[in-house]
């Protein structure tokens, strides 16, 4: 083996270890007029699958503008987090329908 294909042996080593863990997928659901659970909390990175159960349509609508989700009825839609912070959402079709997702770094 050359000292060149030693180095860079090494190198990728040293960079495979620096690689982040896989990224989560966080299940909600959406049944009977009710966000299941009502706080989560994921990543940023991670995806959110919303599971919508109920016979008629539902959104995961942010309350500040990072997502509006629509979802029609028994589907599943899915979303990476890109940005942390708090957020409350709420469902377009049933605001009585409310929940908030907490996004760290």
């Amino acid at each position: 083996m050359t000292p060149g294909c030693t180095l860079s042996i090494v190198a990728a080593l040293a960079l495979a270890g620096s690689v982040p863990a896989h990224a989560a997928t966080i299940q909600i659901t959406m049944e009977n007029l009710v966000i299941a659970p009502a706080e989560t909390s994921a990543k940023v990175g991670d995806t959110v699958e919303w599971v919508n159960k109920d016979v008629f349509a539902h959104t995961a609508t942010a309350r500040n503008g990072d997502f509006d989700v629509t979802m029609p009825p028994k589907t599943t839609m899915t979303l990476v987090l890109k940005k942390a912070g708090s957020v409350d959402y709420y469902c377009r079709f049933h605001p009585n329908m409310k929940a908030v997702l907490k996004i760290e770094p």
